[in-house]
C-alpha cells in the first residue's frame, strides 16, 4: 500500500500558476495601475465634451432633498395602495393617468390575491407594513428627476422606481416599477 501511494504521490506534480482560468480567459492578476480616462477623440463629436444625454445636471441641495422628503411620501402611499390600505384615487393629483391605471390595475391583482378589496384595508388579521428605508434621486433635468426607493416588508426588501416631472408647480409620476 505504501508504495502505491508513492507511486501516485510521485504521479502528481505541481502544476505551474495560469493567470488565465481555463476557456473563460479572465485574467486574474490584479491591475495596480488607476483606470485611464478615454482621449478626447472617443467622445460624440471629439471635442473631449460629453456626449449628448450622458451629463447630468447639477442641482441646489435644497430642492433636492425636497424632492426626495416628497419622493418618500410618495413611496410610501404608493406601496400603501398596492397593499390594499388606501385607496389609488388619493394620488390621482400627482400621477400621470397611465402609471395611475397600472397603479390601480396592480392593487386590484395584489388583493385578489390576498382576498381582500382594494383600498379598503386588509381585515383584522395581522399584516406587515411597509416602509420606506431609503430615497436616492437623480435630477435629468431641472424639472425632471428620476428617483430610486428601497422599500423593506417586514424582513422582506424591494426596489422601487420612479419618473418624476415638474408641471404646474408640482411634481408628477410619470413612470414607476416595482422589483
Amino acid at each position: 500500500m505504501t508504495a502505491q501511494r508513492t507511486t501516485l504521490a510521485s504521479l502528481r506534480r505541481p502544476l505551474p500558476l495560469q493567470t488565465t482560468q481555463g476557456t473563460l480567459a479572465l485574467d486574474l492578476t490584479p491591475r495596480l495601475e488607476p483606470p485611464r480616462l478615454a482621449p478626447p477623440s472617443a467622445t460624440a463629436d471629439g471635442s473631449g465634451a460629453p456626449a449628448p444625454g450622458g451629463d447630468v445636471v447639477g442641482i441646489d441641495i435644497v430642492a433636492r432633498r425636497q424632492l426626495e422628503g416628497w419622493a418618500r411620501r410618495y413611496a410610501q402611499a404608493v406601496v400603501e395602495i398596492v397593499n390594499g390600505d388606501r385607496p389609488a384615487s388619493q394620488l390621482v393629483r400627482w400621477t400621470s393617468p397611465r402609471v395611475h391605471e397600472e397603479l390601480a390595475r396592480r392593487a386590484q391583482i395584489v388583493a385578489r390575491a390576498g382576498v381582500h378589496q382594494a383600498g379598503q384595508g386588509r381585515g383584522r388579521r395581522p399584516v406587515v407594513r411597509p416602509a420606506v428605508v431609503n430615497v436616492r434621486s437623480c435630477f435629468i433635468s431641472p424639472a425632471v428627476a428620476e428617483v430610486s426607493v428601497h422599500v423593506r416588508y417586514g424582513q422582506r426588501s424591494r426596489a422601487v422606481a420612479a419618473r418624476f416631472e415638474h408641471r404646474d408647480q408640482k411634481w408628477i409620476c410619470t413612470a414607476l416599477e416595482f422589483a
